[in-house]
């Protein structure tokens, strides 16, 4: 089998799910209870004098 056939194969059937995985974690993590406040934060670094 080719390299780029068996890699293709990974692809189709691993790699999506993989990043369909990903996805779901990386939008549960923004929503979590307590995101709030860390993203409020987060977005008040530039206005901050140093």
């Amino acid at each position: 089998m080719e390299t780029y056939t068996a890699m293709r194969h990974f692809a189709d059937s691993w790699g999506l799910l993989a990043m369909a995985a990903f996805f779901v974690c990386a939008v549960a993590f923004t929503l979590r209870p307590g995101g709030k406040q860390t993203a409020k934060e987060a977005a008040a670094i530039p206005l901050k004098d140093d």
